[in-house]
């Protein structure tokens, strides 16, 4: 699975865990990539990887 939005370009995200007694650790956190049939400019279907919010808010135009 693609780790970034065709779309939108989102990736991953990096930051720390802070536990009660303030020790930190690393953490990814990764955006919900999905993998679809989409419509592409010249009315062919093609497979993409895109983020829900994308799909969510009707950047791509999904096959059904």
């Amino acid at each position: 699975m693609a780790g970034t939005c065709d779309i939108c370009g989102k990736g991953k995200l990096s930051g720390n865990k802070v536990s009660h007694a303030n020790n930190k650790s690393k953490k990814m956190s990764k955006p919900n990539i999905q993998s679809i049939k989409a419509v592409s400019a010249n009315g062919s279907h093609i497979r993409m990887h895109v983020c829900t919010r994308c799909i969510r808010s009707g950047k791509v135009k999904k096959v059904s």
